[in-house]
């Protein structure tokens, strides 16, 4: 059995080629500053979208998702922020995206939530 790390880079590994294949170009990866991190940085047409992934081997404990909460939010709100600055882009529509990834039994799952922080 992986360890979590290892299952997390996995994880994220999936999210990239999920992005990828529905025409995504990944501009950046675990993009960190001191006050925080984002997983994926990626562009879909005239978005470009600060991803989230989340990872988990079963729903016993609630879905992915429901780990991203408002103080993690805020985070990367802040870390997009600070791209979004020193790229000094001011042409593109922003967004926040969650994917989650369930791997158990043998099976992926994979869920991507465009504008999960509006949803939440």
């Amino acid at each position: 059995m992986p360890t979590k790390y290892q299952a997390g880079m996995q994880a994220q590994q999936l999210a990239e080629s999920h992005l990828t294949g529905k025409g995504y170009r990944i501009l950046e990866r675990n993009y960190r500053i001191r006050t925080g991190e984002v997983d994926i940085i990626a562009r879909h047409g005239n978005y470009v979208a600060f991803v989230e992934v989340k990872f988990r081997r079963s729903v016993d404990f609630g879905y992915p998702r429901e780990s991203v909460g408002v103080v993690k939010q805020q985070r990367i709100i802040r870390t997009a922020m600070h791209y979004i600055a020193t790229r000094n882009i001011n042409d593109m529509d922003f967004r926040f995206d969650v994917i989650e990834v369930l791997m158990q039994g043998g099976k992926v799952e994979i869920n991507h939530i465009e504008n999960a922080f509006d949803a939440q």
